[in-house]
């Protein structure tokens, strides 16, 4: 028997109330590329979905922290210059946690509200 050579096309049926229903996956599989920018768009959504913390604004603080103690300790000049780059760093982690996660929880916030408008 001869064999067709038309691609078998998957099958589509429809219920009383007139919707279809498709059978499992009817278009093209994704190509990687594709696929790495879903996850892309996934992982953006989820982060900015979750609240703030405490640790990662300490986390935060504390690399800017350690930057601006290495930028002092490069920079300045003297005597006691470890003890004022240290001193520095640390006030800057003191003031930077609060500052931060504030400023976070504030932009959080604004992006649900946003959210919630759309809907």
């Amino acid at each position: 028997m001869a064999q067709t050579k038309r691609k078998r096309r998957s099958k589509h049926r429809g219920t009383a109330a007139g919707t279809i229903e498709s059978r499992g996956r009817t278009g093209r599989p994704p190509s990687p590329e594709e696929r790495k920018k879903q996850s892309r768009v996934d992982a953006r959504q989820r982060r900015m979905n979750t609240p703030p913390t405490w640790k990662s604004s300490l986390t935060r603080a504390s690399f800017a922290a350690v930057i601006l103690f290495a930028f002092l300790l490069l920079t300045t000049h003297g005597k006691n210059r470890v003890g004022a780059a240290l001193i520095f760093a640390v006030l800057a982690l003191v003031l930077y946690v609060p500052a931060g996660y504030y400023l976070e929880l504030f932009l959080y916030r604004r992006r649900q509200r946003k959210k919630e408008l759309e809907r």
